[in-house]
């Protein structure tokens, strides 16, 4: 049986966290791609600021090649080697032909208005969030710049989260249970 690769991608805020929380919850094995971008920006002795974030990411892409940050995660994951895994943060089609060389991919995009998620992103204050509107929308701006825009555009699956977290915690289990059956859900879009 062919590996299952879920790719989650979606804009910062949107939920992605949750994902793949849960996923954890159910014994997916998970990968973060913004944890490769962390651990260069802490090897160079840099601070986690959206700026160095930014900076490193894009910098690692241009000198070793826009699948870069895919590759890393994907030598961990040969290493690992799960039947099925998630990777949460992926952001361009480069990437996402990256993992299709090692398994069968199926992309699932988290959604949430850019108002909703600068609200969550004030909320919980992590080191190098934006602090004000224009920082977010420059870091909306990045993101999209790397190409996420085409992969929520190819997602096999959206899940919506606007509302109550518990719905959004329900709607994502229910697909996760689902794509670890190795079923093809019927719904395609989970407000």
């Amino acid at each position: 049986m062919k590996r299952r690769l879920i790719l989650v991608v979606g804009m910062p805020g949107s939920g992605k966290t949750i994902v793949t929380k849960i996923a954890k919850k159910l014994n997916i094995k998970t990968y973060v791609m913004g944890d490769i971008v962390r651990e260069e920006a802490t090897r160079r002795g840099l601070a986690h600021t959206p700026e160095n974030l930014n900076r490193v990411a894009s910098e690692l892409r241009r000198l070793y090649g826009e699948d870069i940050i895919a590759r890393r995660v994907l030598e961990r994951l040969m290493e690992d080697n799960p039947h099925i895994a998630l990777i949460d943060g992926v952001r361009s089609l480069v990437e996402v032909n990256a993992f299709k060389e090692v398994g069968d991919v199926v992309i699932v995009a988290v959604h949430a208005s850019p108002r909703t998620r600068f609200e969550r992103i004030r909320r919980r204050q992590r080191p190098g969030d934006p602090e004000t509107w224009e920082e977010f929308v420059a870091r909306d701006l990045t993101e999209l710049s790397f190409g996420i825009g085409s992969v929520i555009a190819l997602a096999d699956y959206m899940l919506v989260n606007e509302g109550d977290v518990s719905d959004f915690q329900e709607k994502v289990q229910k697909l996760l249970k689902a794509l670890v059956r190795g079923e093809t859900p019927s719904f395609t879009v989970y407000c």
